[in-house]
């Protein structure tokens, strides 16, 4: 006969290893929450009120603004107490005005008058129908650091007698820096359109701006994608002084100053 194959074999439930995973991730996920707030010190760490470059440029143009209205009022005082001392001096005061005369015009802090030629850069327009050239990168609508550099560089390579941009005088340690869209200028933040003003030979200045390689590119730029640019010779225009403090942290004098 044969053997009866009645009697079953029971076996062990399985373990599903997920017993084990749960706490594990649980206890990383409260590892994570509990280094996340001792960083953050209890705020947020995506906080919409955090500082932006466009918002400590602000901050910075109205220091300069405030600091500027303290050096006009502190100079007003000391014009206001000059001749109330002794003649010798007064001599020695009168002296240095008269030198300090001879040097602003070299300077650039005082204001200048002749004829000259007015370069304005724009960024590129939407056309009629509201877009932009389909090939055109953001990069490539707009006006840049590089290329007002160009425009001063060439300006001053011709002989410039004195150079504005926009209401201030550019002198040797002026340096237009690009922020987002906008150009910073000792302490002051502009858009564009952006305009130039040079006094000094007009044939000379052109010349050099048609010579230079990278107002070249730049008029390239215009004629694709729309930037903008003109030249405007005029008989007679205004250049403003220079009217910050100028200082020199790094440059000296060659030669001897003539004291």
């Amino acid at each position: 006969m044969a053997r009866s194959s009645s009697a079953s074999v029971s076996h062990p439930p399985r373990r599903s290893p997920w017993r084990f995973g749960v706490p594990v991730v649980c206890l990383c996920a409260g590892l994570l929450l509990a280094t996340t707030h001792t960083v953050s010190g209890g705020d947020e760490i995506r906080r919409s009120d955090a500082p932006r470059l466009v918002d400590l440029v602000r901050e910075s143009q109205q220091s300069v603004d405030r600091l500027a209205a303290q050096r006009d009022a502190l100079a007003t005082d000391v014009d206001n107490h000059h001749g109330g001392g002794s003649p010798g001096a007064d001599a020695a005061l009168t002296a240095l005005t008269e030198r300090a005369d001879a040097l602003a015009v070299d300077a650039g802090v005082a204001p200048l008058k002749g004829p000259g030629l007015v370069i304005t850069l724009n960024d590129a327009q939407r056309d009629s129908d509201g877009r932009f050239p389909r090939d055109a990168s953001p990069d490539d609508l707009v006006v840049h650091q590089q290329d007002v550099q160009a425009v001063l560089n060439a300006l001053w390579s011709a002989g410039a007698e004195g150079i504005q941009m926009q209401d201030q005088r550019i002198i040797g340690t002026s340096a237009p820096r690009c922020v987002g869209n906008t150009l910073l200028l000792n302490g002051r933040t502009y858009s564009p359109p952006y305009v130039i003003t040079a006094v000094g030979d007009v044939s000379a200045m052109q010349s050099a701006l048609a010579a230079a390689p990278l107002v070249t590119l730049y008029r390239r730029y215009v004629a694709r994608f729309g930037l903008g640019y003109t030249e405007e010779v005029r008989d007679e225009v205004d250049v403003v002084g220079y009217e910050p403090p100028v200082r020199l942290r790094f440059a000296k004098p060659a030669g001897p100053l003539g004291y």
